[in-house]
């Protein structure tokens, strides 16, 4: 079980940012090599990523690299720079289709990073629609959307509520589920608004996403909140599941606990609920 309720980007290209990831209580750092980093300081941003994973110091904190694309100029260097290196795997953006799976999965390995976790990011028409032929590779950890470059593909428009895409979140939190793959949802760019936040991931924690890709270190703590459980979540989690054992002592297929009836797909997620408080706290110990 891994937390991977907050999950900030940082670009590198901002050495005083990486630093102060450190202190912050995300569950995921996605160093971004891509979007956040302007062509003319692409290699600058390489080697600064490489010198803070090096110095290391992010504790629980999981750490990703998004890199650039095989297509562009920076790509393969991205992979060749971080193959080796102590991460917990490399994000790539707009992934389409197998053959770009199998292009990537080729070079992670020639670069020797045989045992890095492939992400991939969902982030146009052709990634969503064609989600099912690639994603389940079994090199591909998790998927990441990219809300705002879909709504760019689409010609549409950022709104509250996300009424224009909740078919395409929707249909890949449903491929995620039947390959077994974690989903996060994609940026909220209002990052000043707390309201919007926590209604979106509201929203997106009802969906199905296993947590949520940040722009900014505010948003955190809403973050944190919506996608993980609160100490009631965890003594109900507990409650429920003393009663299912006792009922499967007694040979029963059902239990009942507060007038609710109880059976096994309710002490399957009462499992996953404790499993990811005992998950959190023993990183802080």
């Amino acid at each position: 079980m891994k937390p991977r309720r907050s999950i900030l980007y940082m670009p590198g290209a901002n050495v005083r940012a990486m630093q102060k990831a450190k202190e912050l209580p995300c569950d995921t750092i996605i160093f971004d090599l891509e979007d956040a980093v302007s062509p003319e300081v692409k290699e600058l941003a390489r080697a600064q990523v490489l010198e803070a994973i090096g110095q290391g110091g992010y504790g629980y904190r999981e750490l990703l690299v998004r890199v650039n694309g095989l297509d562009t100029e920076w790509g393969l260097g991205d992979i060749n720079a971080f193959a080796g290196q102590n991460i917990d795997g490399m994000l790539f953006p707009k992934v389409e289709c197998r053959n770009q799976v199998t292009e990537i999965v080729d070079a992670v390995n020639g670069a020797g990073g045989k045992q890095v976790p492939i992400w991939l990011m969902i982030e146009t028409p052709t990634g969503v629609l064609d989600l099912a032929a690639f994603a389940d590779h079994p090199r591909v950890e998790a998927l990441v959307m990219g809300t705002s470059d879909l709504v760019k593909e689409l010609r549409a428009a950022h709104i509250p509520g996300r009424a224009n895409i909740q078919y395409a979140l929707q249909h890949c939190v449903l491929v995620s589920r039947r390959f077994g793959k974690d989903i996060f949802d994609g940026v909220h760019l209002d990052f000043r608004d707390e309201e919007s936040l926590r209604g979106v991931c509201e929203d997106g924690r009802a969906m199905g996403f296993d947590g949520k890709t940040l722009i900014h270190p505010s948003q955190i703590s809403v973050t944190n909140e919506v996608f993980g459980y609160s100490t009631d979540d965890v003594v109900q989690a507990e409650r429920l599941l003393e009663v299912w054992r006792t009922a499967l002592g007694e040979g029963k297929g059902v239990a009942v606990l507060d007038g609710k009836l109880v059976e096994n797909l309710h002490a399957a997620e009462a499992q996953r609920v404790v499993a990811f408080a005992e998950a959190i706290e023993a990183r802080s110990a």
